[in-house]
């Protein structure tokens, strides 16, 4: 996926070798990129520079990442939140999404998952930045709602929509039944998450995906589309 130009995104990590590796990567993706060593500076950068993403290290000393994110949303900023977390863990997870985080990626992570889920939160949540966009055989149009798979129209309900563009937005990342309805039912559903089978069954027989080629199931894992 293409980065649009004049796309800002802030960087806050109080490890410098973890932001220079960041910002040379980010930047050659296209990104207007500014980083922070620390809570207080970011939150002064981005009141000035307005970003679009704002990547933010949870383990800080002084202002932590949470307090950051809390500060972040309470001053009305449309900047979309993802936070750093050292480990993948449930509490900080729910108390992160309580306070406004849009996403979250586990330590240690790879380039292109980071990368792939910036590129999500921009088409979620600032929609206005794209057309159409393609992805592999897939093509995506957010504004009209509209999906289509080698050039055919699909017919999705609301709920199969958004399950195939979160599918297919984190192509190549393996997604677990309890992140998918975190994400698409939100973290508060209190149904089975077997629901998330029924879905996928139900897009796999409108993407014609018989031998589970499009969507395949990693055993114990999760789901994963590969482009």
């Amino acid at each position: 996926m293409k980065t649009i130009e004049g796309t800002k995104l802030l960087l806050i990590d109080d490890e410098p070798h973890i932001l220079q590796f960041l910002e040379l990567g980010l930047t050659n993706e296209g990104f207007i990129v500014k980083t922070a060593l620390d809570g207080l500076t970011g939150i002064n950068i981005a009141h000035e520079f307005q970003p679009h993403i704002a990547v933010i290290d949870v383990m800080m000393p002084g202002m932590d990442g949470f307090e950051v994110c809390r500060l972040m949303k309470k001053s009305g900023a449309q900047t979309s939140i993802i936070m750093l977390t050292a480990k993948d863990d449930v509490e900080d997870r729910v108390k992160g999404l309580n306070i406004g985080a849009d996403d979250y990626v586990a330590k240690p992570f790879s380039f292109e998952e980071l990368l792939a889920r910036i590129h999500a939160r921009l088409r979620n949540q600032f929609p206005n930045l794209f057309n159409e966009v393609i992805y592999g055989p897939f093509k995506l149009n957010d504004r009209k709602k509209e999906f289509s798979y080698l050039n055919q129209t699909l017919h999705l309900s609301p709920t199969e929509y958004e399950l195939l563009k979160y599918l297919v937005m984190n192509h190549g990342i393996v997604l677990s039944k309890a992140t998918i309805l975190d994400r698409v039912w939100g973290y508060d559903f209190q149904g089975d998450e077997n629901i998330v089978e029924v879905y996928i069954r139900s897009l796999r027989d409108k993407l014609h995906d018989k031998n589970y080629q499009v969507i395949r199931t990693i055993r114990g894992a999760g789901y994963r589309v590969d482009l």
